[in-house]
């Protein structure tokens, strides 16, 4: 079980540097368009979830147009940001469970899964020391991604310009 005010510190944690890495993509777009940064945020607030948002900057990539080097780049940075995605949405998708003294002791989804013959949904977690840390890791790994965003932003010379 965890204290309330360290897993809401860490889930706020998580959602800040997931909204700042998720908003370089607004770079990325325009290096793989070629166009200026304001088009760009168009483009970018026009796609209203992450999912679309990374499609879009994947299929770009792939494009025969895209240098290899940035292909490459791009593509691994939008690898390592869909698996960071399920910590993400596991966090903002979920309902937390409370023990008797009011801290939270773990999660359930709010997701169904069903099959031919029932419905479910809610898979139940629990919030224990190896969760914390694999939160702890998750923002890690979105604080690197970032960082290898800003890398492959400063390097472009089309968008470099406008930062």
């Amino acid at each position: 079980m965890a204290a309330m005010s360290d897993v809401l510190l860490r889930v706020g944690r998580l959602n800040y540097v997931w909204t700042n890495t998720e908003s370089l993509l607004i770079y990325i777009i325009a290096h793989l368009l070629k166009i200026q940064k304001d088009a760009a945020i168009v483009v970018f607030l026009t796609l209203n979830t992450t999912r679309a948002r990374i499609d879009l900057v994947e299929r770009l990539a792939k494009l025969h147009s895209t240098p290899a080097a940035d292909r490459k780049a791009v593509l691994h940075a939008m690898s390592r940001m869909k698996k960071e995605s399920k910590m993400r949405n596991k966090y903002n998708h979920c309902i937390y469970s409370f023990d008797d003294k009011g801290q939270i002791s773990g999660t359930q989804l709010m997701r169904f899964v069903e099959d031919d013959k029932e419905i479910s949904y809610g898979k139940v977690e629990q919030l224990d020391e190896k969760e914390i840390a694999a939160l702890e890791k998750s923002i890690a790994e979105i604080v690197s991604i970032s960082q290898s965003l800003w890398s492959f932003i400063n390097a472009s010379s089309h968008v470099s310009g406008e930062l």
